[in-house]
């Protein structure tokens, strides 16, 4: 059975928020007029993915898609601060490329062994009442409520890191292939598309050089263009490093093997230019079957008059049932690694940039009306400032008011014809407007 791969996936994390800020006042004998001793409450817990190089699929969140971080601990007395929560680290395998579904931006691309993410920050603690004394009120009654964590709903892709793709027409040999150098076991049938999604084993040599390898699902004419599985076949092949280019020798057809060569690179160039300048090593299979070597011979002639590289790669004769020629072919796939820097190129840059691009801004509160009459505000940073906001006293709810004020809410409800005495409703804090 072949080696499941699991290469998308969704999931959501959710922030710890932090603990709130506390009102609270010295009591303690001998201290005259004790002042404000509330402290801060603690830094809610983040969500972090780490790279794990032993991981190689995303297999573990099919039955794990929601990550919630732990809140932070509420201030207290005597000037305390809450303690922080501990952050949740998630591992990822290499490869991981993280995209935000609200905003369609990435986030970040995952490649580096040990690299970290920070998908969800966790929530400032609320300050306490220690925070907010003046010289007009140095007994104040205020304390900030802990922000709220990121909520974030998110896309986890992974592309394979495999050193070696397997390309070719399906039913080339691609898994035959991969079986008899490697330890993996990939279905292999005579049909179209037998490889519904990559297979990745490590090919270990005698001289102790050793690489990871994929046999890409199948691809025919117009995969570029989402045709059969070709999109999905070529967002795996953008970081492998060498190519092995498997054309079938054994057909009746003496042309069928240099139309689909040519049929095969022209799907690579319409997908990306950039996949023809990888090094090729073209690999001539089943050449155990009859017609295979005057096939091959053919294949050599029109091969001559190519001029779709600069430099023509070279051909490989092989057959994986008798393994004539496969252990000439590693090496050689070995050689071609060591020459072909690890792969960072400025194009592979553009394509996965970890800028993230914030949403886009939003207004600071909006207005809408219910049927019952009731003025209803909301808005990101309205309700952002609602949630951080103790109106368990009356010195934290004119504060509030304050806040709304110098938004301009207030001006915002008179313009659009509030009256003294009307309800408002933030979230299910209902309260009178009063001019």
């Amino acid at each position: 059975m072949a080696n499941m791969f699991v290469d998308q996936i969704k999931i959501e994390a959710h922030a710890g928020k932090g603990g709130n800020g506390m009102v609270a006042f010295r009591r303690e004998k001998y201290v005259p007029n004790g002042g404000p001793a509330g402290g801060d409450g603690g830094r809610g817990g983040s969500i972090i993915l780490k790279v794990d190089p032993g991981l190689r699929t995303l297999m573990d969140f099919r039955y794990h898609r929601i990550f919630k971080a732990k809140n932070g601990q509420n201030g207290m007395s005597k000037q305390m601060t809450g303690a922080a929560a501990s952050d949740l680290v998630v591992a990822v395998p290499e490869g991981t490329t993280v995209r935000d579904l609200d905003t369609g931006a990435i986030m970040g691309d995952l490649t580096q062994p040990g690299q970290e993410l920070v998908i969800a920050k966790g929530g400032r603690g609320g300050r306490g009442n220690i925070h907010f004394a003046s010289a007009k009120n140095p007994a104040p009654e205020i304390a900030e409520n802990g922000e709220p964590g990121e909520d974030r709903y998110l896309e986890l892709e992974l592309k394979m890191l495999a050193d070696v793709g397997l390309i070719g027409f399906p039913s080339v040999g691609k898994s035959t292939l991969l079986s008899v150098v490697t330890g993996a076991k990939p279905k292999i049938a005579a049909y179209e598309f037998t490889t519904l999604v990559p297979n990745l084993g490590m090919v270990m040599l005698p001289d102790g050089r050793d690489f990871a390898m994929a046999d890409m699902p199948g691809l025919i004419e117009g995969a570029s263009k989402g045709v059969g599985l070709g999109l999905t076949f070529l967002r795996h092949i953008e970081r492998t490093r060498v190519l092995l280019h498997l054309i079938d020798m054994g057909s009746q057809d003496p042309e069928q093997a240099i139309e689909r060569y040519h049929q095969i690179n022209h799907e690579l160039a319409a997908y990306d230019p950039e996949l023809l300048k990888r090094p090729q090593i073209i690999v001539a299979t089943k050449m155990d079957l009859p017609d295979a070597q005057e096939n091959l011979a053919h294949f050599k002639e029109m091969l001559a008059q190519d001029d779709t590289f600069a430099k023509m790669p070279p051909v490989v004769p092989i057959s994986a049932i008798t393994h004539q020629g496969v252990q000439g072919l590693m090496q050689m796939t070995a050689d071609l690694l060591d020459q072909t820097p690890a792969f960072d190129s400025e194009h592979h840059d553009k394509l996965t940039s970890v800028e993230y691009r914030a949403k886009e801004a939003e207004p600071d509160f909006t207005i809408t009306r219910d049927d019952d009459g009731t003025w209803v505000l909301g808005g990101e940073k309205l309700t952002r400032l609602f949630k951080m906001s103790n109106l368990d006293h009356e010195d934290g709810q004119l504060r509030f008011a304050r806040q709304l004020r110098h938004m301009g809410v207030d001006d915002a409800l008179r313009a659009k014809g509030i009256e003294n005495g009307d309800l408002v409703r933030i979230e299910k804090f209902v309260f009178e407007f009063v001019q």
